[in-house]
């Protein structure tokens, strides 16, 4: 399987692999631009594994595209991509597409509340599909980690991320689920962390930074 958060194209050829994710092999590792996600699926679909649910965090509309706080929405779109799952319905307040990843029934979201309220989407989606917290990934921003670094955590709490807190607080206080967190760079000087994630990545940082990949890539 093969997840990655655009930002400037770069030659590389994306290869889809085969892997397999559990709890137990997400550590709180910190990586510059890969690290390995398995998704965990059986020989065959008889075999009735787990699904899986993929929520990248983010804001709706045009003013926010291109934006540090909509990475967890680019991670999604190239990951749909990459896997051929149509992006196409609307449920439970989230943009969703439905597919399969190495036999894994695999659920990809974005949900469409605004950031500070994206666990309106995730709550009621685990409910409905019977998705167990440790196959909820939730991909999100951070500001603590320079561009072009991501840190992977088996589970918990909101690090002051209002989109991360709302999760939780939608699953009833658990935090036991794995997190994606991609780094977006620390604002500068005495500026507001608020503003400066709702501004678009300089052309530095886009000419610095490269595809995020879990999985497996080639280069041309």
């Amino acid at each position: 399987m093969l997840m990655c958060a655009t930002c400037p194209p770069v030659p590389y050829k994306l290869r889809q692999t085969s892997a397999i994710l559990s709890s137990q092999t997400i550590s709180n590792s910190q990586v510059p631009a890969r690290c390995s996600l398995r998704i965990e699926g059986g020989s065959s679909l008889h075999n009735n594994p787990k699904p899986w649910l993929l929520v990248g965090l983010g804001n709706p509309g045009k003013k926010y595209e291109g934006t540090r706080h909509n990475v967890g929405f680019e991670m999604i779109d190239s990951i749909a991509q990459a896997e051929g799952i149509s992006l196409n319905a609307i449920q439970s307040k989230a943009l969703i597409g439905k597919g399969y990843i190495c036999n894994a029934p695999v659920l990809l979201a974005k949900p469409q509340t605004y950031m500070n309220l994206s666990g309106e989407s995730v709550g009621p989606l685990a409910v409905y599909y019977r998705i167990p917290f440790h196959h909820i990934l939730l991909i999100v921003d951070m500001t603590e980690l320079a561009c072009g670094v991501m840190r992977l955590q088996a589970k918990g709490g909101h690090r002051a991320h209002n989109g991360v807190k709302n999760v939780i607080d939608n699953l009833k206080g658990n935090h036991d689920f794995p997190r994606l967190y991609i780094g977006v760079g620390a604002p500068p000087g005495l500026m507001d962390p608020k503003a400066y994630v709702l501004q678009q990545f300089s052309p530095m940082e886009r000419e610095k930074r490269s595809f995020l990949f879990i999985g497996g890539l080639e280069k041309e």
